[in-house]
């Protein structure tokens, strides 16, 4: 598929249309491709797609999927919830939907989503769990908890997928599903207007077809200019972290990821392992919950007295845990984890990127880990394993990049490039560059 950059400049040449390109994505959209990909539909946005002077805009018209935890006005929030399906419609639009309208986006849908975006599978009790694209013959997990973005980016439904991403919400789903996301150091994005997980480390962020349409929405969602060195590989260095980065990759994984480096390395990358113990001191600087339970908590604990058996059970446990944490343990946690940061920089110094699996695994079958009591187990047994890398990067207060690096034929894998904080723009330049060194090992 053409990313909406090359769509772009098709229209601007005369061929086809802004309005044809959002018919074509929402009858995509309303399509058993996207089964459960969209809490809702916009058909009325097609005015959006044909206003006058909109292809001079970035967007030019073209369709964008909107996470439903974003508000959009005169629409309600109910964030994959059953217990906020009843909730006032939202007033205005949150900055970062009025960002993208502004740039020239009509919205085709709203999508599905974890509930409360509280877990990286992707499955949905209430609205059901959209089935990962890549895979027609057996039901997989799109991911979380933007399963319903990372679907509509990868069926063709939308050019952008609006998501957030908390402990991996958008680089997981985008690995599973084949597509790429990019998640910003958080400050850069703001999230007024977003339903929040965890406001120490939501970040507002999208999927999209390519690393050059991921420069173009972040540079929409952030107000700001991404300066691109443009530099080739042959100047970059990236660093490979032995400590817990590679456990446990399954083969399709494992063989992607070592194709990849090499595809690195021959197009004349240097890149070098390092331990990064820092690591392991997660677990414990965690110990006492960490800060989404505590802070989740603390939005839901008047709405789960009210209507907390309307929460799916897996969502809810997870939200409660949060509710033991006391106030010391919280200011710990802000202490050591500010103390972490600072090591981890320090470690990193003299890298443009860190190179890891994005995810250990495969997208598994849906069958496996749908709701139901006896599954939870393995359910939450996926869920810390495909969140376990991603994590990593939203306690850096980092910023990450996901690009699929697999051969034809194979599920998709995804090859994740990061770093610290504000080092955007040099992970972004060096997507850049390595989707184009992975070319030939992506088209076999």
């Amino acid at each position: 598929m053409d990313d909406l950059i090359a769509t772009r400049e098709q229209l601007g040449s005369g061929r086809g249309s802004a309005a044809e390109s959002f018919a074509r994505a929402l009858a995509i959209a309303r399509s058993t491709a996207c089964a459960h990909a969209f809490v809702r539909t916009l058909p009325e946005e097609a005015a959006a797609a044909a206003r006058p002077g909109v292809q001079a805009l970035p967007l030019a018209g073209l369709p964008v999927s909107v996470k439903d935890l974003f508000d959009v006005e005169g629409q309600v929030t109910a964030a994959g919830s059953a217990v906020l399906a009843d909730a006032p419609p939202a007033r205005a639009d949150s900055t970062a939907v009025a960002r993208l309208r502004a740039a020239g986006a009509s919205l085709v849908g709203r999508t599905n989503m974890t509930e409360f975006a509280f877990s990286g599978v992707g499955i949905n009790p209430h609205h059901g769990t959209p089935a990962n694209p890549a895979d027609p013959a057996t039901a997989r997990i799109p991911g979380g908890s933007s399963s319903g973005a990372a679907v509509s980016v990868a069926t063709g439904a939308a050019f952008i997928g609006l998501g957030s991403d908390t402990g991996g919400s958008i680089r997981i789903p985008a690995a599973l599903c084949g597509t790429v996301g990019f998640k910003n150091t958080a400050r850069l994005t703001p999230a007024d207007g977003a339903l929040p997980l965890s406001t120490t480390l939501d970040t507002v962020c999208a999927m999209t077809r390519s690393v050059r349409d991921a420069v173009l929405a972040h540079e929409i969602l952030a107000n700001r200019t991404v300066a691109l060195a443009r530099q080739p590989l042959a100047s970059r260095r990236f660093a490979v972290v032995r400590t817990q980065m590679l456990d446990g990759m399954d083969v399709t994984v494992a063989q992607s990821f070592e194709a990849a480096l090499r595809a690195l390395r021959d197009a004349g990358a240097r890149i070098e392992e390092i331990a990064l113990d820092a690591i392991h001191d997660l677990g414990t600087i965690q110990a006492t919950g960490g800060f989404s339970a505590a802070e989740s908590y603390a939005w839901h604990r008047e709405l789960l007295q009210r209507r907390g058996d309307g929460y799916d059970p897996r969502v809810r446990t997870r939200i409660e845990r949060g509710a033991g944490m006391k106030a010391w343990e919280y200011l710990d946690l802000v202490r050591h984890r500010a103390d972490w940061i600072r090591r981890v920089e320090a470690a990193l110094q003299g890298f443009d990127a860190v190179l890891s699996p994005t995810v250990p695994t495969v997208a598994p079958p849906i069958a496996g880990l749908a709701p139901g009591a006896e599954r939870d187990e393995a359910f939450f047994r996926c869920n810390a394993l495909l969140l376990r890398n991603t994590s990593v990067v939203n306690m850096l207060d980092g910023c990450a990049l996901s690009l699929p690096c697999h051969a034809p034929g194979s599920l998709p894998v995804g090859l994740m490039l990061w770093h610290g904080p504000l080092r955007d723009d040099t992970v972004l330049d060096a997507g850049l560059v390595a989707e184009a060194a992975l070319q030939p090992l992506r088209q076999g």
